[in-house]
C-alpha cells in the first residue's frame, strides 16, 4: 500500500501548470502571468520562489529546479499592490493607451465587418471618453466589445443612431456605475457631435 502511495505522489501524476512547465522546458519559453494583482497573496510568494530562485518546491517531490530559465511577463491592472519583494525582481514598463491610428487598426483588423465611418466614429468617441475623469477608462478589449455591440444593434455611424441607442450599447463601454452615470443623453451628443 505504502508503494501505491508513493508512486501516486510522483512525477508520472503530476499535472504540469504552466509555471512548473516553464521551468523544465530544455529551452527558456515565454512565461505570461495576466493580472497578477489579481491573484492571492500565497500565488504571489509561490511565484517569488520562481523569480528570485529560479526553482518551485512541491511538498510530496521536494524542490525542483529550472532547467532554462522563463522569460516572465506579469501584467497589472493596478487593483491592488503587489508586494515589494515581487517588484524588486521586475523590470516595469507602463503601456499607454494606443494612439487613434494604432487603434483604428486594431478595431479595423478585429472587427472587419465594421464600416469604416463607423470604425473611426466609435475609436473618436472612445479616445475622447478616455479625457474624462472615468473610473475606470475604457481598454481595447472594451472599444473591441462595444464595436462589436454597435454592430449587433446594426448600427451603421453614430451620428446616425441617436443618443438613446449608443447610451443603451454603453454597457459593453463603460463598467462601473458611476462612470455610465457620467453620460448623460446631452454628454453623448456632445461627443457624437465631435467625432
Amino acid at each position: 500500500m505504502e508503494a501505491k502511495e508513493a508512486g501516486i505522489f510522483s512525477e508520472r501524476y503530476l499535472l504540469k501548470r504552466p509555471l512548473l512547465d516553464s521551468i523544465t522546458r530544455e529551452r527558456p519559453v515565454v512565461l505570461l502571468i495576466d493580472e497578477i494583482d489579481r491573484a492571492d497573496e500565497a500565488f504571489e510568494a509561490y511565484l517569488l520562489e520562481l523569480l528570485s530562485d529560479f526553482q518551485l518546491s512541491i511538498p510530496e517531490l521536494g524542490t525542483i529546479r529550472a532547467r532554462s530559465r522563463p522569460w516572465v511577463v506579469l501584467t497589472s491592472n493596478n487593483t491592488r499592490e503587489l508586494s515589494d519583494a515581487l517588484r524588486r525582481r521586475c523590470l516595469y514598463h507602463y503601456v499607454e493607451y494606443p494612439s487613434f491610428e494604432k487603434e483604428l487598426l486594431i478595431v479595423e483588423t478585429r472587427l472587419p465587418e465594421a464600416s469604416g465611418a463607423l470604425a473611426r466614429q466609435l475609436v473618436e468617441f472612445v479616445q475622447s471618453l478616455r479625457q474624462v475623469d472615468l473610473q475606470r477608462k475604457p481598454g481595447i478589449a472594451e472599444t473591441l466589445d462595444w464595436a462589436a455591440a454597435l454592430l449587433r444593434l446594426q448600427i451603421k455611424a453614430l451620428d446616425e443612431a441617436g443618443p438613446e441607442a449608443i447610451l443603451d450599447s454603453l454597457s459593453a463601454l463603460l463598467k462601473t456605475r458611476q462612470d455610465r452615470a457620467a453620460l448623460t443623453t446631452e454628454v453623448v451628443q456632445r461627443m457624437v457631435a465631435t467625432c
